[in-house]
């Protein structure tokens, strides 16, 4: 069983745990700073929801809707923390049990701290907690072929890539390709020693 309350992830250098109201400020700050640097890789938001960045009762209500996929199973999302500075986020979605027990993980970054390995190792504590505790089988990473920045950081995990899925997201407001990228549980217990060598 996964404890959610009180759930922290911890690598190196940083520590992913749940994002919470009292978190606010610190996100939104990082949010409207990097907002040229993050929103053209991100969903467009929709029209006529309070924009969560804006607005301290849009957030709470994203902050519950992830307590909800903790409870469900069916998500785990972190704020990424240098300190106790929050210096962006590390979610795992969309995950399905039965035959398949896989899920997706996505990240940002804030600018300022962009190119440290802060991200890398993010997500290789999110690839550990995918595998040894919420017990999943595969984990897909899908990034738009020109970013760059997004692509070193699998390319610094020796994550395997799959190919191309056409028309994968709609990422502001246009349907974008992805490069897929996956490891399996038979991956990251071959590899477990390397990766916790160079970023735990």
């Amino acid at each position: 069983m996964i404890r959610t309350t009180g759930l922290e992830l911890v690598g190196r250098r940083v520590t992913l745990r749940p994002l919470t109201v009292g978190d606010f400020e610190q996100w939104q700050e990082v949010r409207r700073r990097c907002a040229d640097w993050l929103l053209k890789w991100e969903p467009a938001r929709i029209d006529g929801y309070a924009d969560p960045v804006e607005d301290r009762r849009a957030f709470a209500a994203r902050c519950g809707a992830r307590e909800r996929e903790r409870q469900l199973g069916s998500g785990y999302g972190f704020g990424v923390y240098l300190g106790s500075r929050f210096v962006g986020e590390m979610n795992l979605s969309g995950i399905q049990r039965g035959p398949f027990q896989n899920g997706f993980v996505g990240y940002w970054i804030d600018e300022a701290v962009a190119g440290h390995g802060y991200t890398p190792e993010a997500c290789a504590v999110i690839l550990r907690f995918c595998f040894e505790d919420v017990g999943l089988h595969r984990v897909q990473i899908s990034i738009i072929p020109r970013n760059h920045a997004s692509r070193r950081v699998v390319a610094k995990l020796g994550l395997r890539e799959e190919g191309i899925a056409v028309r994968f997201l709609e990422i502001n407001g246009v349907w974008e390709d992805h490069v897929c990228y996956a490891i399996t549980a038979e991956e990251w217990w071959e590899r477990r020693d390397e990766l916790e060598r160079n970023w735990f």
